[in-house]
């Protein structure tokens, strides 16, 4: 390692350190002020709308995301585009977050006036309690900082750490209060991970109708070799003269026969299946079926209606799905 890369890493060091002592002073502030920003978020009849500049302007659109994930209504304006028109989107039921190191950013006390006027209530974010944004706000959360770890003390750097921690904080602290479970958290991330294992079922990625490889148990294993194929699932369904699953043929079962003095085309496949295999309802998670076939070491199994097949699903549909 050369001087300098040992220099860049002491000075990364150093940066992590004044982040760190920020964050730990930050949490010494938390207190009764604290709680009433929690109900001022609670109590919001329409939507939390944070606004912020520059740098705060990043963590306010942050802060925002969060909220609105996690069950608050929220989004983010620029100060400068809401004088130009879209403070228009602000109605009186709505709550104000604005997030100011300084307390002093002119595009955001221009609007004060007006929104006091309409009756919206403001909670401010700030590294100055003395500040005028600080003393109109219905609620103040102090995010000074001792110092920013850039050298010069000027770029925002521990101070944006201290606000977006204390956004993070009031976000999830309002998350419990709602009692926001895994379910309500999908709902708002239908695209994720988390949305696909929690609100995908069965029936929503299950092979149905001609998909679903279905033979009649008096049929000969050649046939059911031949509806396995036609499908591509490695198993085929064995039903009764009712329709009633009795069970199932895959390719392990065809192996283990391959070696065996067995005729293919005169067999009936009933005497060669798999009796009372692993099956599944429509309605159960994917996510939880994934774990059914795992801790059976199947690959392939059937979805049943009143013990007839209505549908198949394999773990390459799970892959394909995103639930594994």
């Amino acid at each position: 390692m050369t001087e300098s890369s040992k220099n860049f890493i002491a000075i990364a060091a150093e940066v992590f350190d004044t982040e760190v002592q920020a964050l730990k002073d930050t949490r010494q502030k938390l207190g009764p002020e604290f709680s009433l920003a929690c109900k001022l978020v609670l109590a919001c009849a329409g939507r939390v709308v944070v606004v912020g500049m520059g740098k705060s302007g990043h963590i306010a659109g942050k802060l925002a995301a969060t909220l609105a994930s996690t069950g608050t209504p929220a989004f983010f304006v620029h100060p400068g585009e809401a004088s130009h028109g879209d403070l228009g989107m602000i109605t009186p039921q709505d709550l104000i977050i604005a997030i100011s190191n300084s307390g002093e950013t002119p595009e955001i006390l221009t609007l004060l006036p007006i929104l006091k006027r309409i009756g919206v209530k403001l909670l401010v974010i700030t590294g100055n309690m003395a500040s005028s944004m600080a003393k109109q706000a219905d609620a103040v959360l102090d995010a000074s900082v001792a110092r920013e770890a850039c050298p010069m003390n000027l770029a925002p750097t521990a101070s944006t750490t201290a606000a977006l921690a204390m956004g993070d904080a009031l976000a999830i602290a309002v998350l419990q209060a709602r009692g926001v479970d895994e379910q309500d958290f999908a709902r708002s991330h239908p695209g994720g991970v988390l949305g696909r294992r929690l609100l995908v079922y069965v029936e929503d990625i299950m092979r149905i109708e001609d998909n679903v490889p279905v033979i009649a148990a008096t049929e000969s294993i050649k046939a059911a070799i031949i509806e396995m194929s036609r499908i591509g699932m490695g198993m085929t369904s064995v039903v009764d003269s009712n329709g009633r699953l009795v069970g199932i043929f895959t390719d392990g079962d065809l192996r283990r026969i391959l070696d065996q003095d067995i005729n293919l085309k005169s067999t009936p496949v009933s005497e060669v299946m798999t009796q009372s295999p692993v099956t599944t309802a429509a309605g159960v998670l994917a996510a939880e079926l994934v774990s059914l076939m795992r801790d059976n070491k199947i690959q392939q199994i059937v979805v049943l209606q009143d013990d007839k097949p209505v549908g198949a699903i394999n773990m390459q549909d799970m892959f394909r799905a995103g639930i594994v």
